[in-house]
């Protein structure tokens, strides 16, 4: 069955473009667009109104860049570049971003309970996941941008719940992980940098739901791709997967032009390149 990213029209609070945190465009900051291959951003889901552009910021540093869309309250895709671990870093916290709640306050995640304590009298999840819709709901914290393809403090700024969809625990906890894990040593050994897609398709109706409200989409398929380059920026090396959330706990690996054709059956706009010149030299 086709399922359509569906476009919303915001409400409630107008989310203005910002200096740093929510931006118009990932080119307003040069800390941002970093994380594009050669600075293309992917058209995937940027027509959509009900997306927004996060510089993900942590201790003043900006560690990747998200789509977020949030009427799903899941993002598009997260964009990073793979550093190697340095240990450390697993959080307790879970982030959310203060500027999804208001356009004026901080451009830096903060704790949300933190956040909570603070503003007691404000609701924080209008456009965002908050920590408490993942109790109990039989799903993990999925991380979309692993944080174990990150050195502290970037692997700490992994632990946003912009990061995060309900992911199946059996795939998040093994053929996900081993997925991961071998990107992990695909990149150690054979790339001099890695540039990193990860993101969550939406399902038609699967919802977390409390209290009778639908809180956090279920997403139908978690995927990811990847870009390797040499000293001299060269495309070198390049790949994808997809995995059906579910029990299944199956991943399957792609090319690039693989993955695009994947992506377009749920999307009614092009997809077009993932990475400049889909990563060829």
């Amino acid at each position: 069955m086709k399922v359509t990213f569906i476009v919303c029209v915001l409400t409630g609070v107008f989310l203005s473009p910002a200096d740093g945190h929510v931006v118009a465009n990932f080119w307003d900051s040069p800390d941002c667009i970093k994380f594009f291959y050669k600075e293309k951003v992917p058209d995937l889901g940027a027509s959509l109104t009900d997306v927004v552009r996060l510089c993900q910021r942590f201790l003043n540093t900006y560690h990747f860049a998200t789509l977020y869309n949030t009427h799903y309250h899941t993002a598009v895709y997260s964009a990073y570049i793979f550093q190697p671990s340095n240990g450390g870093g697993r959080e307790t916290r879970w982030f959310i971003e203060p500027q999804l709640v208001n356009p004026s306050w901080s451009e830096e995640m903060e704790d949300g309970y933190k956040l909570l304590q603070q503003n007691p009298d404000i609701y924080l999840g209008e456009k965002q996941a908050l920590n408490e819709d993942y109790t109990n709901s039989g799903f993990d914290r999925g991380h979309l941008n692993p944080n174990g393809h990150h050195a502290v403090p970037s692997r700490n700024a992994t632990f946003t719940l912009t990061n995060v969809v309900p992911q199946n625990p059996t795939l998040n906890q093994n053929a996900w992980n081993k997925h991961e894990s071998k990107l992990t040593s695909l990149f150690n050994g054979n790339c001099h940098q890695a540039y990193v897609l990860a993101g969550a398709i939406p399902s038609s109706n699967n919802w977390i739901i409390k209290n009778n409200v639908r809180r956090v989409n279920i997403p139908e398929y978690i995927w990811n791709a990847y870009c390797c380059v040499d000293q001299n920026g060269r495309p070198i090396l390049s790949g994808a997967a997809t995995a059906l959330n579910t029990e299944l706990n199956v991943v399957v690996e792609h090319t690039l032009d693989e993955m695009v054709d994947f992506l377009q059956q749920f999307s009614d706009a092009p997809v077009n390149e993932l990475f400049s010149g889909q990563c060829k030299a």
